[in-house]
């Protein structure tokens, strides 16, 4: 069983519905207790830094999640659900403590003429050809973005895809059972939902 971590984000329903399209066993989870039975767990997350962290401190999920990543079960974070793997966030000031699960913090596009957020489709630089949720995938591929801020982790070795918006940056990550994308697999198209598919097959081994 996919925990799908149900605290109050915006897009937690596309996600289920893309998880169930790949053929996940998804179920919705507000409560430590069920994230500790899961199989696997997917964090969520669109709107602010701030918001994502202190809705799971307020469910008691806060703990549940780095507990859950120690198992050595597959973890995937999207979008806020990325940022929040990090220590901090420049967002807003934030004054909220990230998981802390990769050090770095997450920081805000540069002023460069570009719109910011990136809203729409960008394509992916593989850094790591070995991460299993990206097994099929090339260096080219195009994934649907929504954002403002974007981590920057200091163990540059986590870095599983690179994309450029004026300035490049980590799209995605892996280290051991924890994979993050900073893109919208549920709005990707047949790519993203290739992508979910990698990450079920994991979930069921």
């Amino acid at each position: 069983m996919i925990a799908l971590l149900d605290y109050g984000a915006g897009n937690v329903r596309s996600v289920q519905k893309a998880l169930m399209a790949t053929g996940g066993d998804v179920r919705m989870e507000q409560s430590p207790e069920g994230v500790a039975k899961a199989d696997a767990v997917v964090l969520p997350g669109v709107g602010a830094f701030d918001d994502c962290v202190n809705a799971m401190q307020r469910q008691e999920l806060f703990a549940a999640v780095k507990d859950f990543i120690e198992t050595g079960k597959p973890f995937l974070g999207i979008c806020v659900g990325y940022q929040a793997l990090f220590e901090k966030s420049e967002e807003f000031n934030s004054c909220a403590a990230g998981l802390g699960v990769f050090d770095g913090s997450v920081v805000r596009f540069a002023e460069n003429g570009l719109k910011v957020p990136q809203i729409g489709w960008n394509q992916i630089e593989i850094a790591q050809p070995d991460c299993p949720i990206l097994k099929g995938f090339d260096s080219g591929s195009h994934f649907y973005f929504v954002h403002s801020f974007f981590p920057k982790p200091i163990d540059e070795t986590i870095i599983a895809t690179l994309t450029t918006y004026g300035e490049t940056f980590a799209s995605a990550v892996w280290r051991d059972n924890v994979f993050a994308t900073q893109f919208h697999p549920e709005k990707s198209q047949k790519v993203g939902l290739k992508l979910l598919e990698n990450f079920v097959q994991l979930a069921r081994r």
